[in-house]
C-alpha cells in the first residue's frame, strides 16, 4: 500500500528513511491526489539532505514543509539546507523549542499538505520544546493514524531527561496524556532508533515499554540512573540547531505562527 505498514489512504505516499550515523529516522509524506502532490519531510538530517531532494525530485513532489520534533542534540538538522537548496520549503519547529524556523507551532495547530494534514501535540519531557506529530482524524484522512513522536517515546523506550531542560515527571505525562490516548493501533514512529526496528503501535508500547508502563515514581528512577555519556554530537548540533541547521545566524528567521 502507498502508506506502509498496514497504512491505508488511497492518496498517501509514505517514506521511511534513514541517516545511519545518528540512527535517526526521517519521514516523508505526500498527497498524491492533488496535482502539486504537496509534502512534508519529518526530522531530515543534514548529511542525508541530497538523499531526500533526489526522491522528492523523482517522485514529483513539491516539498512545503522540512519540520523538527524538537532541537536534535545528536545531529545537525537538514532543515536549513533543504532551504537553500529547494526554495520555497518552509522550515517549522515548536513555538516551545526557542529555536529559529519560518514558523512555529503550538498544540493543537494543524500542518496542512493537500487534503491530509498532521495535527501538533505538545510532548514535552525529552527537551521543553518537544512534539509530536499525528495524522489527521476522520473518514478522509490516513487509517490506522500515524504519530511521530521524535524522542519523546522511542520504540520499548524513551529520550533521555537529563539536559535540555528535560523532565522525567513531564515526558511521563505527556507520554501517557498525549500518545497513550491515541487508538491502540496507531503506528508509531520515533526519531531514532539503534536495535533495527522501524515501527510499533500505542497497544504495544502499553503493554511493552520497560519505562513507561512502570508508574511515575518507578519511571523517574530508571530515568535518574540511566548514567548515560554526554552526547558527543551536542556541542556541534544545539547550536546550529537553534538556528534552523545553519551556521550563519544571519541566515535564520524569526519566525511566524503557523
Amino acid at each position: 500500500m502507498p502508506g506502509g505498514s498496514g497504512t491505508s489512504h488511497p492518496s498517501l505516499l509514505f517514506r521511511q528513511l534513514f541517516e545511519k550515523e545518528s540512527s535517526t529516522y526521517t519521514y516523508l509524506l505526500a498527497d498524491l491526489s492533488d496535482p502539486d502532490k504537496p509534502a512534508v519531510l519529518v526530522d531530515p538530517v543534514d548529511r542525508t539532505v541530497e538523499r531526500d531532494l533526489n526522491l522528492i525530485k523523482e517522485l514529483g513532489l513539491k516539498l512545503l514543509y522540512a519540520i523538527n520534533t524538537h532541537v536534535h542534540a545528536d545531529h545537525v538538522t537538514g532543515t536549513g539546507l533543504l532551504k537553500t537548496k529547494l526554495p520555497g520549503v518552509q522550515s517549522l519547529i515548536s513555538k516551545a523549542s526557542g529555536a529559529k524556523a519560518d514558523h512555529y507551532v503550538e498544540h493543537g495547530d494543524k500542518i496542512q499538505f493537500g487534503s491530509l494534514y498532521l495535527e501538533v501535540r505538545a510532548t514535552p519531557g525529552h527537551t521543553a520544546g518537544c512534539v509530536t506529530y499525528v495524522s489527521g482524524e476522520g473518514p478522509d484522512q490516513i487509517s490506522p493514524r500515524l504519530a511521530f513522536t521524535g524522542d519523546a517515546l522511542l520504540i520499548r523506550g524513551c529520550g533521555r531527561t537529563d539536559f535540555q531542560g528535560g523532565d522525567p515527571a513531564q515526558l511521563y505525562n505527556s507520554v501517557h496524556s498525549q500518545i497513550f490516548s491515541l487508538p491502540e493501533e496507531t503506528f508509531l514512529y520515533p526519531a531514532h532508533d539503534y536495535k533495527g526496528q522501524t515501527v510499533t503501535t500505542v497497544g504495544e508500547e502499553k503493554l511493552y515499554n520497560p519505562r513507561l508502563t512502570k508508574d511515575l515514581e518507578g519511571f523517574k528512577t530508571i530515568m535518574s540512573n540511566l548514567n548515560l555519556a554526554y552526547p558527543k554530537m551536542i556541542d556541534i548540533a544545539l547550536p546550529s540547531n537553534m538556528k534552523c541547521g545553519i551556521q550563519d545566524e544571519s541566515n535564520g528567521s524569526t519566525g511566524s505562527s503557523l
